[in-house]
């Protein structure tokens, strides 16, 4: 996480200023985030949240501000930029970023803006229930568990799986960028998608082979199989900008890529944490939350984005109309996708936590 210095007290910050006309609020945080720390990249324009600090000024008393955090996937960092000599700016881990920072809602928000689990090994594993006549769930003793085969890398294949997510929200974020790039950022997205096949088909193939598996046959197929419907989604949308050779776009589609990116990121933080549904089950119901929100915030912008696509093309270029819908309807497609993925996880934690 990059922070800066103030230019008064020279504390540890995030790069912030005020609203700009014309610009949404998460356009104006991507405009204050180059002038004052010089980078570039893709703004998811659902807030992460929001803190309070103590305004000060040079010559007035200072005054209570209300701070909206949103995160900015970082793609460059230029040499130079207009602040550049009058703060510093320093890259730090989120541990070491959450300690820097005084404000306690902004420590609170950078600690809990993690990174996903590091991938730990097959030693946990859920415990396996069956049902009795009344319909109620009943543990089966955990040394009959002990005494069965491991079998099975479905955590592994899971987390697999969430990085060709990462990977190609990524690459589709970049792509939507427009220029001469787009043909190898959609060849990307469709290799991420063919990793994605293959994990799947070990999935699948684990699922029939195992006798026990951490959740329910089901549970685990509908997971896998809604992370598959994203990552196929986000290849729909890059075949179809290749095809019609599009290479501009709307910034309601770039707006769409920031909160796939940044549901790819959350989705990668919760599948490890499926390891151990008991003890992160408060984690995983933030994380789901989020992802929902930002689903509802994605129907927005794409709502806003096809409204003012017909008010520009619809009478004097149709066709660029229906081809544009059709970007629209792939890239809502992948966030209803991210959604289903949270709702599975809500299961999952109401199942077994």
């Amino acid at each position: 996480m990059l922070l800066i210095t103030s230019r008064d007290t020279r504390r540890w910050i995030i790069p912030k200023g005020n609203p700009i006309r014309g610009l949404d609020p998460h356009q104006a945080a991507a405009h204050e985030a180059f002038e004052e720390a010089g980078i570039s990249g893709i703004p998811c324009p659902t807030a992460l949240g929001a803190y309070q600090y103590q305004k000060h000024h040079r010559r007035r008393p200072s005054e209570p501000a209300r701070v909206d955090v949103f995160p900015l996937a970082v793609l460059s960092q230029f040499g130079d930029w207009p602040e550049r000599h009058e703060r510093d700016t320093r890259w730090f881990d989120l541990a070491e970023a959450a300690e820097a920072v005084r404000e306690p809602e902004l420590k609170a928000m950078i600690a809990g803006f993690r990174e996903p689990p590091k991938t730990a090994g097959l030693a946990q594993s859920a415990l396996l229930w069956v049902r009795d006549r009344g319909g109620e769930r009943i543990a089966i003793l955990r040394w009959f568990q002990a005494l069965m085969p491991k079998q099975g890398r479905f955590f592994e294949l899971f987390e697999a799986h969430a990085a060709t997510l990462v990977g190609g929200a990524d690459a589709l974020a970049r792509l939507l960028q427009g220029g001469d790039t787009i043909a190898s950022y959609s060849k990307e997205i469709q290799d991420r998608e063919h990793e994605a096949d293959d994990i799947i088909r070990e999935v699948l193939q684990d699922v029939r082979r195992t006798f026990i598996t951490p959740f329910d046959r089901s549970a685990i197929t509908d997971l896998i199989g809604v992370m598959d419907d994203a990552i196929d989604q986000m290849n729909h949308a890059a075949k179809t900008i290749t095809l019609y050779e599009v290479t501009e776009f709307p910034p309601q589609m770039s707006d769409m890529s920031g909160i796939i990116v940044e549901a790819a990121r959350i989705t990668a933080e919760a599948i490890p944490l499926l390891r151990s549904l008991g003890n992160n089950s408060n984690r995983l119901h933030e994380l789901t939350e989020r992802l929902v929100r930002l689903e509802g915030h994605a129907d927005d912008i794409c709502d806003a984005g096809l409204k003012a696509l017909f008010k520009a093309q619809g009478d004097a270029d149709p066709m660029s109309f229906v081809i544009g819908r059709e970007i629209y309807g792939h890239l809502e497609k992948v966030v209803d996708r991210f959604e289903d993925v949270a709702n599975e996880i809500q299961g999952l934690v109401i199942d077994h936590a």
